[in-house]
């Protein structure tokens, strides 16, 4: 399973949506579908832009968690 970090980091970050879609440019829909765990499939060039705006690298945006370790996590 693919763990989203995007809303961690826009929140220590104190920064919105709307901030990383200005600073982007990458769309209001995409970015909320990312956001909100709705995406299915990212463009490379999103994330590009993403690692960019927060200074970050794709591990610290995505990781990747195996479902036995995932299950434990929510209990």
């Amino acid at each position: 399973m693919i763990v989203n970090h995007i809303p961690t980091l826009l929140a220590e970050r104190r920064l919105k949506v709307a901030d990383a879609v200005r600073a982007t440019g990458v769309s209001k829909t995409t970015l909320h579908k990312i956001y909100n765990d709705q995406s299915s499939r990212i463009d490379f060039d999103t994330i590009d832009k993403l690692c960019a705006y927060l200074e970050v690298g794709v591990g610290d945006i995505f990781e990747y968690v195996e479902e036995k370790k995932v299950e434990v996590i929510e209990k």
